[in-house]
């Protein structure tokens, strides 16, 4: 009865299996996409950082997390590895130390993703009236810990032939704020600056170099949405898809620019806003 109804459908019937072929044989590739790479990942204790990190060891990716937060639970069980360690991106000696400590562990460093940052609503203020100790911390975690972590890893980089990185900034950046945080803003249009800079440089020794500029995302770095449903309502109500951004959104975008499906996108910035900085 099974062979009549093929002969019956014919075509029909070849073509959905071969559809779906090609369906598993794409999912099976997306799953082995970052076989055989290691990524080093900075902010990867929680929020958007756990999330990249979680998609890259589904991906079976090797990633060496870092974080100043200990090791969080729900980390996935493979396909990929994971090594976690514990490192204050501002001490340059850490960083160094972390980047020896991956190189022994897995053998190579191919991408970098530069998440870790700080925003501190209750003492980053206008520039006219901040304490200058905390400006000082803002840039030294935001900005200073992505040169700790590409001077230590570009060398291991060219050694592998070539790689990807990807730091995180905010569309911040791109305007101002009736209620301003001026060090993390400012600290966030210096990774634009200092990507740019790196693709070009690093453009001759297949070294690509991107910056992701997240929307408003429900993190835990903006928890107090956590407090307050009703502003975070009214923040996604003005965001043209209706909705808050997710960790996974960031991931996504961020496994995409580490891809060799975006192998000619160097020294740019990808806006992940929901459609927010369209608006007038």
């Amino acid at each position: 009865m099974v062979n009549s109804i093929d002969q019956t459908l014919g075509l029909n019937t070849l073509g959905a299996k071969n559809r779906i072929c090609a369906a598993t044989a794409h999912e099976e590739g997306e799953k082995m996409e970052f076989q055989n790479k290691v990524v080093f990942l900075t902010g990867s204790g929680g929020g958007i950082g756990l999330a990249i990190a979680q998609a890259l060891i589904r991906q079976n990716a090797s990633v060496a997390m870092i974080d100043v937060k200990p090791q969080p639970d729900n980390i996935p069980e493979g396909p990929g590895q994971f090594l976690y360690l514990e490192c204050d991106l501002t001490n340059e000696e850490m960083v160094k130390a972390a980047v020896g400590a991956t190189i022994e562990h897995f053998g190579a460093i191919h991408h970098l993703v530069n998440v870790a940052g700080v925003l501190w609503f209750d003492k980053d203020k206008s520039g006219l009236e901040i304490d200058l100790s905390v400006w000082d911390q803002v840039f030294d975690i935001n900005l200073k810990s992505m040169v700790h972590t590409t001077r230590h890893i570009v060398p291991h980089m060219r050694d592998a032939g070539g790689g990807a990185m990807v730091h995180f900034s905010t569309i911040q950046c791109l305007r101002g704020d009736a209620a301003p945080q001026d060090a993390y803003q400012a600290s966030k249009a210096g990774v634009v600056a200092y990507s740019k800079s790196l693709a070009i440089q690093l453009g001759s020794v297949g070294i690509r170099s991107n910056v992701i500029l997240p929307g408003p995302v429900a993190s835990p770095m903006q928890a107090r949405w956590d407090l307050d449903p009703d502003a975070a309502k009214a923040v996604a109500d003005v965001i043209p898809l209706g909705r808050l951004g997710r960790v996974e959104d960031m991931a996504e975008a961020c496994l995409f620019l580490l891809s060799d499906r975006a192998a000619f996108i160097s020294g740019t910035e990808l806006i992940v806003d929901g459609g927010l900085m369209a608006r007038p």
